[in-house]
């Protein structure tokens, strides 16, 4: 009824070839996902936190619940866009599927974003209503958004109230497969977001695929994890998988490697979804804690380093599954099953998707050649508006903007972001790669490394570094963590300059913003 986002859809000609799973031409996701539980699993835990459990009825009836008064008293019409507002809690969930099922679009934000950011992607994305926890009010309601008219909180006893006096039934709208349901803006790592766009057939896409044929998980799963709902590496792994076989979700509103190994062993979790620098944060403490419910973690956010994947199996036995995956895409798209793991590697490509490194013109490169990575499957890059459309999908595929080496096997090994190559002195030096030997020195904590402008050189390699307790940032150690570098890889690609700083900076994700290790370098 409300035709935005199918307006706003990119043309035509520059989609990426699509490949949809068999689905019917009309389905609701949050049908599929949550109310196809109700007939074996309504008892079962849908959502665990620290504050209620929700079986899956409960749950069902709280979405319902939500939706009649987002449909009878907020006037919500299918297609119009919902802004989601919330740490990681039955609320947020309940909000999200309440609006999947009345036919809605629903744009999460991170917990973390101002009021300018939030007037931004409501501008963009001509917000009409929002859902928001209370204790994040105050950034709200100061962002400029002249279309949102509708603004209900949860946490302060509003949404509460208007819910105990809704109706626990409501139909869910009769949506198209291929109707926009969800609105993802990029969390930030290259400066502007941009919001991704994806249909009810998208959300059960990435279930079908990278979870049941590469993690495949049971109904008796519970799923653990740090992303923010808002960040679609968290809102598949922590809600659409564990829905999807009527397992358990365990929503943690902070999961900071210090409480998330602590909540692994009380809730007794079975599989994990962190980034790396988490699971080397956790490696540390293990020992203090019964983690032995555990039995599959995923990485990713950002390339998993072979020493973080050696420390977590030497720590836990358990071989942790990289995977890359993009908001353009929804999901992990490579990334192997646990038993064909290959430490280094972040995978293979995972079923029902196509994927390979081409060069500058969109042609395959040899295997063992690095190259650009392009992808495409039965989820692709549609942006909200946005003429970079044209820079992400290339003749079909999508160019997701990081560098790889395919070997001859099919295995994928990253090598850089594609604009965090640097070039030294002729020499092409992949940022990350520096980053892992520096990692492999017991006095590096966390680093980052990038290009900075020399007028002999082109570019140097610049490492910013984070140490640990205990050692001294001086001349002394930056020598020898050089030194440690030159012995690890080849020598010139050492880093000629390193900082020494206190911290890296994040997106609200996890992700390290490296443009901005490039700004302040």
């Amino acid at each position: 009824m409300d035709h935005f986002a199918r307006d706003n859809l990119p043309p035509a000609g520059e989609w990426p070839d699509l490949r949809p799973l068999p689905y019917p031409a009309r389905l609701n996701c949050a049908t599929e996902l949550l109310d196809a539980n109700l007939a074996a699993r309504a008892d079962h835990p849908a959502v665990v936190t620290p504050a209620e459990t929700l079986t899956y009825a409960q749950l069902a009836e709280r979405v319902n619940r939500i939706a009649n008064v987002l449909v009878g008293e907020l006037g919500l019409i299918p297609g119009n866009r919902v802004l989601l507002r919330s740490a990681n809690n039955a609320w947020m969930v309940a909000a999200c599927f309440a609006v999947l099922k009345a036919g809605g679009v629903a744009v999460a934000t991170m917990p973390l974003l101002r009021a300018r950011e939030i007037g931004q992607i409501c501008a963009k994305a001509r917000i009409t209503h929002a859902l928001c926890d209370a204790r994040l009010a105050e950034d709200l309601r100061k962002a400029e958004a002249p279309e949102l008219k509708h603004l209900v909180f949860w946490g302060d006893g509003d949404l509460e109230a208007r819910c105990a006096a809704a109706s626990p039934d409501f139909a869910a709208f009769d949506s198209a497969a291929d109707d926009t349901c969800l609105i993802g803006f990029t969390s930030g790592t290259t400066g502007e977001p941009k919001g991704t766009m994806h249909f009810h057939r998208d959300m059960l896409a990435v279930c079908d695929a990278y979870s049941a044929r590469v993690l495949q998980p049971s109904r008796d799963d519970r799923f653990i994890g740090s992303p923010p709902l808002a960040f679609t590496f968290g809102l598949g792994g922590l809600v659409l998988f564990p829905f999807r076989v009527g397992a358990t979700a365990i929503l943690l509103e902070r999961a900071s490697p210090e409480e998330l190994l602590p909540a692994i062993a009380a809730y007794r979790a079975t599989i994990c979804f962190t980034a790396p620098t988490a699971y080397r944060a956790m490696a540390a403490h293990v020992a203090d804690f019964d983690i032995s419910s555990l039995r599959k973690c995923v990485s990713a956010g950002e390339t998993l380093p072979k020493p973080i994947f050696d420390l977590w199996r030497e720590k836990t036995g358990i071989r942790l599954m990289d995977g890359i995956g993009a908001t353009e895409m929804l999901h992990i798209f490579i990334g192997a099953p646990e038993e064909l793991v290959r430490p280094g590697s972040t995978g293979l490509v995972v079923p029902g998707y196509e994927a390979r490194v081409v060069d500058g013109s969109g042609q395959e490169v040899p295997r063992g050649t690095p190259g650009r990575l392009a992808v495409r499957g039965p989820t692709g890059c549609r942006y909200l508006a946005d003429p970079r459309q044209r820079r992400y999908v290339e003749k079909g595929w999508n160019i997701t903007g990081d560098t790889y080496i395919q070997d001859t096997e099919g295995y994928f090994w990253y090598q850089a972001r594609s604009d965090d190559m640097i070039v030294s002195a002729g020499y092409n030096i992949a940022g990350p790669e520096v980053e892992v030997a520096l990692l492999l020195h017991p006095a590096v904590r966390e680093c980052g490394v990038v290009g900075t402008a020399d007028p002999e050189r082109g570019q140097v390699v610049t490492a910013f570094v984070v140490l640990e307790d205990g050692h001294t940032p001086d001349e002394a150690m930056a020598k020898t963590l050089q030194d440690h570098v030159k012995a690890e890889i080849a020598p010139y690609k050492y880093p000629r300059r390193l900082v020494f700083v206190p911290e890296l900076p994040k997106t609200g994700s996890g992700k390290l913003q490296r443009f901005l290790l490039r700004q302040r370098a």
